[in-house]
């Protein structure tokens, strides 16, 4: 996306203006020369995503467990990693009990089963190879481009970070079915997205087109999340607490900061943020801080979050004339 600077260099009189040498176009170049990094987190999560699928299809062993059961598994040819029958798994995966022995998340195992390690493990499991495909590419295309402008460590921390986060809310309220995917930490790379647009407002260009194209895709995804079967709880935790990292580890240095080095001698230096980035970077870090702690130990305590809030319910499911909603989904 094209950017331009963010102001002129500070501090100039009359008979010193060389910043005013330096053209938007020009700032924006040595601006993307400053953030610009090589990708390869983000491949290694695709890579670790697959082969963490390709090791649970080969725990399930289809022709194995599945001897008596209704229906035959799909795909025989691939042996013991043929997908379970499509009345059970429509997504073309394993089993339920086999992404439970996985580490897929489920309150019971997390609160009376003290297995707290879930709430990690379940974002590297999918439900089905038709799951792991739409969650890698949307990595790929989303996380990338965002590894490419941050580096590895932010992006890393903010993809992690916000799948457990992601977990730790599902867990609070879909009490009855286990959770499992990457969509949360992908949603925290949306969310880190729009704050990311929002904290470093001045550098875009056409900001109020990339602002509304971003909305759109976001409110696409979060409305795809109210049919059943879909643990928005896990994309709206996700989301929020990588909207809130991207205030904290996303903004960006005043362009007059970047360039002081070539600045004349006496020129007064600005401030390396802006002040509404250091309010909202200590606002964003209460948030998180209390929020996640909040969450954990009433999670902890075996509390249940529709016991606190009765209509979250529609977050997550909508029932229509189409299909019906229970209470644990």
């Amino acid at each position: 996306m094209a950017r331009r600077d963010l102001e002129s260099g500070g501090g100039g009189t009359k008979n010193n203006r060389t910043e005013e040498n330096y053209t938007a176009h020009e700032s924006s170049h040595f601006y993307e020369a400053e953030t610009h990094w090589t990708s390869w987190l983000v491949p290694m999560f695709v890579v670790a995503n697959i082969a963490v699928f390709v090791i649970t299809m080969y725990i399930n062993n289809c022709p194995k467990n599945n001897i008596g059961l209704q229906g035959g598994c799909v795909a025989k040819f691939l042996g013991r990693f043929s997908f379970q029958p499509m009345q059970e798994n429509p997504l073309l995966g394993p089993s339920s009990s086999t992404l439970t022995k996985m580490g897929a998340l489920r309150w019971d195992n997390v609160v009376n089963g003290h297995q707290g390690w879930r709430l990690v493990t379940c974002i590297w499991l999918h439900a089905g190879i038709i799951h792991l495909l739409a969650n890698m590419l949307s990595l790929i295309f989303i996380g990338i481009r965002l590894e490419q402008q941050f580096g590895f460590v932010r992006i890393g921390i903010i993809y992690l970070v916000s799948g457990f986060g992601g977990s730790v809310l599902s867990s609070l309220f879909i009490i009855d079915h286990i959770s499992v995917g990457a969509s949360g930490a992908l949603f925290g790379l949306l969310g880190a997205m729009l704050s990311e647009l929002i904290t470093n407002w001045t550098i875009y260009s056409n900001k109020a087109m990339a602002l509304l194209t971003l909305l759109v895709i976001i409110v696409i995804n979060l409305g795809i999340g109210i049919l059943p079967h879909v643990d928005n709880f896990a994309h709206i935790g996700g989301f929020l607490v990588g909207f809130l990292l991207g205030f904290i580890l996303l903004p960006r240095p005043q362009f007059g900061w970047l360039e002081q080095r070539r600045l004349p001698a006496g020129v007064r230096l600005k401030s390396k943020y802006k002040a509404y980035q250091y309010v909202l970077w200590i606002v964003s870090l209460v948030l998180l801080t209390a929020g996640l702690t909040i969450a954990l130990v009433m999670l902890f305590r075996g509390e249940k979050g529709y016991d606190h809030c009765h209509w979250c319910r529609y977050l997550t499911c909508v029932p229509t004339s189409k299909w019906e909603c229970s209470n644990g989904s």
